[in-house]
């Protein structure tokens, strides 16, 4: 357990300093680019721990599971490793947004959010789209079930309001909301 607490918080703050790389650079940068710069990372590093960590971890016993924290042989889901990585993050908000999430929290807080969703849906070549809202500029790239294994703890949840997620589906996005 004291393994996965440290691989835990290592890999949360090596992803909490690439993000915040752009913001160095920021007068040289637009805020979509910025968006971009922060979204395709996010992506990247979830990418590599749904696919990759948590495939392993399976094959050495340890599964991902919602209260991991409760089970010394669990560890976090992707969608709880994103929440925890943007939690970490003070200069915006990093997080997840879906039009059927299993938890509220995680509906979309704006008209334009959800509009955006929606876009994605009808649209899923774009994976990226950005757009002032207000006081913030907002970034949402699609996210897909990139494993059969995100679709089943979707329609397994029995707080799911879908219950027909498969592969390769649209399941919300990942959003960055940048304050202007």
């Amino acid at each position: 357990m004291k393994y996965a607490v440290r691989f835990k918080a290592s890999v949360v703050t090596l992803m909490a300093i690439v993000m915040a790389t752009p913001f160095v650079f920021a007068a040289d940068l637009s805020q979509d680019q910025v968006a971009r710069y922060i979204l395709a990372t996010a992506k990247a590093f979830r990418s590599v721990y749904g696919r990759d960590i948590v495939e392993e971890a399976k094959r050495g016993g340890v599964k991902p599971a919602e209260n991991w924290k409760e089970n010394e042989h669990a560890i976090m889901l992707p969608a709880q490793f994103i929440k925890a990585a943007g939690a970490e993050i003070k200069d915006f908000e990093l997080s997840l947004i879906g039009l059927t999430p299993i938890y509220k929290s995680n509906l979309p807080k704006t008209k334009a959010e959800a509009d955006a969703l929606k876009k994605l849906a009808a649209q899923p070549d774009l994976k990226v789209i950005t757009f002032a809202d207000g006081d913030q500029f907002k970034g949402l790239s699609a996210d897909f079930a990139i494993a059969q294994g995100c679709a089943d703890c979707h329609n397994a949840h029995p707080s799911s309001p879908r219950k027909n997620f498969k592969k390769g589906d649209l399941m919300g996005a990942v959003v960055v909301r940048l304050h202007k």
